[in-house]
Order: structure tokens, then C-alpha cells, then sequence
């Protein structure tokens, strides 16, 4: 049974009769907006404040290092042919960074964010490759003996480990191999990040990665040294590491400021304390571990990168102690600059 309800005329477009409205005055603010990226939680969600930042960092990084080359007396030939694969890679990325989006492609949109993703992680590690020249000729004296000795009050014999893997060519051939896939991983994961447009994934991986060679060149500036291949091994080299022996001619000539140009088409490992394989292994072994299906596999391929850093990095195990270390540092700091965004954001 329904309700019993009284009758009344429908009121919905009935003009209500000699009633004043009050007035609303709109009080116009004292200052400017709030910068909609942080009004807004859904940029930070899908990472947008952190891209503009690292992207404002990066550029601000760029004319740093401009900077440290011209206060070194180097400078960087933009003519030089090891260059060209570079202007051809980015011309590539760019082409598919902004021409892809407008297409049908199914897989447009994860190539053309991935264009975007790989580019920039190109450009931090040139930089800081590029970066440790300068650096390099700031520096005075060596720690080798110090590193050396930290490594004999450890217990470790670098001397052993690379007799060894120069007895073994199947240790060779498999520790080069994993030491060059320092690029594999972030590839990978950068990948991952693109298929599923997260920016905030993407953005904050390569935020640790910056963070790390930035505290990486801090660290060298201060331990500078030739490595422990120049500084113990005096016979016939019966196996030339990937790293081979660069520091021991570099350093001196970028202090004598007898070299003056940087060959970025040619860098060379320079950097001993703190062994950036190191860092950059462990972040790529946290940032793996929250992919499932990759977790295992990323985890194999750094611990056997790590495996091969001493002897195909010729660094000391200290140098991978504090590589490891730097690592902790930048996840550390990222995680803190992430989460005042986010509060900023959210809050």
C-alpha cells in the first residue's frame, strides 16, 4: 500500500516571488594561486611534479657542468665523429617521442614514453661520465694505499681474484659481458614503466639514479685513485680488465691540465671510490624487486655484475662498500624529497 501523501502543485519551475538574493562578493586574493601541480593530487599521482623537477634539475645540472669543464681548461669538440651515434640516437628518440603520440600504433604511447624515458637517462649518464674530467683535475695525492689497507684489514686479496678470472677465459668473457649490462637493467625498466604510463615509477628510479652520480663524483673528489690493478699488479698483464688502466694516465695529465678534450664519443672510467656499478646494481635491485615477474631475473643479473665489478672495474672491495653505501644515500634522500611532494600534494 502506498503512503498517503498530500496534494501539492509541482513547484520545480515556479519562480519564487519577491524574494532578494543575497549578494556575493568575490574577494580577489592577495597573492598568486597555488601552483595547480600541487593543488592538484592527480599530478603528483601520475608523477607530473616529478618529471617537471627532475627536468628542471637535469637542465640546471647541464649549465653546472658547463661550468666545472670551463674552470678545468676542457672543453667538448661538438664535431667530433665519436659523437655522431649520439645526434642520431636522439634524433631517433625525439622523432618518436613527439611523432608517435598523434599515430593509431597500438604501441605508441609506450614507445613514445619509453623515447622519453631512455633519452633521459642517456643524458645523466653521459653527464656524469662526462662530469668525472673535471672533477678529476680538482683533485690532489691518491687513497689508494688507504683503500688498500682497508681491504687487507677486510680480508680481501684482489691480487688472488684476479689471477683467478686471468686463468680462467670462461670467467672473462662472462665477468666483461655482465659488467656491460649496466644499461640492461634500467632499459628494462624503463620499459616497464612506459607500458604502463607510470611516470611516477619512471621519474623516480631516474631520480636516484642522478642522485647517486651526484654523490658518487662528491665521494671521488675527495678518495682519487688509480685503482688496484695499476697500484698492486707490476708483471706482464697475462688479462686486461674492461676497465683496463685509465685512471693511472688520466688523472695526472687532467691535473697537468695537458689534456683538453673530453672525447664523450670515448669516455673512460675514471672514478675508483665509490664503484658506481656498485650503486647503480643496487638500485636496480630495488627498483626490480617490485616488478614480480622480473624480480628474480634482475636480482641474478646485478649480483652477477657485482661478482664481476672487482676485477673488471679494478676497484678495491671498500669501493664497493661505499658504492653500496651511495646507493642507500640517494634512495634515502629521493624517498625524502618524494614524500614532502607528496604531503604538499595531498595534504
Amino acid at each position: 500500500m502506498s503512503s498517503m501523501r498530500p496534494h501539492s502543485a509541482p513547484t520545480a519551475n515556479r519562480e519564487p516571488a519577491n524574494v532578494a538574493l543575497p549578494t556575493v562578493r568575490v574577494r580577489e586574493p592577495d597573492h598568486a594561486p597555488a601552483d595547480p601541480a600541487f593543488t592538484n593530487p592527480a599530478l603528483w599521482l601520475d608523477g607530473g611534479v616529478l618529471r617537471r623537477q627532475v627536468m628542471v634539475a637535469m637542465l640546471l645540472s647541464v649549465a653546472v657542468l658547463a661550468g666545472f669543464i670551463h674552470d678545468a681548461g676542457l672543453h667538448i669538440d661538438p664535431t667530433q665523429i665519436g659523437l655522431v651515434p649520439y645526434y642520431v640516437v636522439g634524433a631517433v628518440l625525439l622523432a618518436l617521442r613527439f611523432g608517435l603520440p598523434p599515430s593509431k600504433w597500438s604501441w605508441a604511447g609506450p614507445v613514445s614514453r619509453f623515447s622519453e624515458y631512455a633519452g633521459l637517462f642517456t643524458l645523466m649518464a653521459l653527464m656524469g661520465a662526462t662530469a668525472s674530467y673535471p672533477v678529476a683535475g680538482l683533485t690532489h695525492g691518491y687513497a689508494d694505499a688507504t683503500l688498500q689497507g682497508i681491504d687487507e684489514r677486510l680480508g680481501f686479496d684482489w691480487l688472488y681474484l684476479y689471477r683467478v678470472v686471468a686463468a680462467h677465459p670462461f670467467l672473462q668473457g662472462l665477468g666483461t659481458i655482465v659488467y656491460r649490462s649496466i644499461y640492461v637493467t634500467p632499459a628494462v625498466l624503463l620499459w616497464c614503466a612506459a607500458k604502463n604510463a607510470d611516470h611516477k615509477r619512471a621519474y623516480s628510479f631516474m631520480l636516484r639514479f642522478w642522485l647517486a652520480t651526484i654523490l658518487t663524483l662528491i665521494f671521488f673528489a675527495l678518495m682519487p685513485a688509480i685503482g688496484p690493478f695499476s697500484y698492486l699488479w707490476h708483471q706482464a698483464i697475462p688479462y686486461m680488465p674492461e676497465s683496463e688502466q685509465w685512471q693511472s694516465g688520466l688523472i695526472p695529465a687532467l691535473r697537468a691540465h695537458t689534456l683538453h678534450v673530453i672525447d664523450v664519443g670515448h669516455l673512460r672510467g675514471i672514478v675508483s671510490a665509490p664503484s658506481f656499478h656498485t650503486a647503480a646494481a643496487v638500485l636496480y635491485i630495488v627498483a626490480g624487486w617490485h616488478i614480480p615477474a622480473l624480480r628474480w631475473p634482475i636480482v641474478a643479473l646485478n649480483v652477477a655484475m657485482l661478482l664481476s665489478t672487482p676485477v673488471e672495474g679494478t676497484h678495491y672491495l671498500i669501493d664497493m662498500i661505499l658504492g653500496a653505501g651511495v646507493a642507500v644515500m640517494a634512495i634515502a634522500l629521493a624517498r625524502w624529497w618524494e614524500q614532502g611532494l607528496a604531503t604538499r600534494a595531498l595534504g
